[in-house]
């Protein structure tokens, strides 16, 4: 990832409702939702739904499929490693000692393998 692709992405992330839709998908992965229920599910209007889902999707940050009338929406896992891997590429300035509470921090995320809620 280039400088230029991790300010779109964090800059798509750095509105509360998009946010919240990204963590939301994430939780839904691998099957995603239809636009509607993530309306639903934050209780968000469906038309303003669109316009951050739109912006999310420019981001690489969801990508979409369509299901028969519906368009499922789902997390690009891909997309949001390169951009962790982005941020802390030179992490403790070659001291990998140092950023181990960063690691393991996030392998408690889902423990023992288990797929996450």
């Amino acid at each position: 990832m280039d400088t230029e692709s991790a300010l779109a992405a964090l800059s798509a992330l750095s509105q509360s409702t998009r946010l919240d839709i990204f963590r939301l998908l994430v939780r839904h992965e691998p099957d995603g939702l239809p636009a509607g229920d993530v309306a639903r599910c934050l209780d968000v209007p469906q038309n303003t739904i669109s316009t951050h889902l739109a912006i999310l999707t420019r981001a690489g940050l969801l990508t979409s499929q369509r299901q028969s009338r519906l368009i499922v929406y789902r997390a690009s896992l891909d997309r949001l490693q390169d951009l962790m891997l982005f941020l802390v590429r030179d992490c403790c300035a070659g001291s990998p000692e140092l950023c181990a509470p960063l690691v393991a921090n996030l392998g408690s995320c889902c423990p023992s393998g288990e797929p996450c809620p």
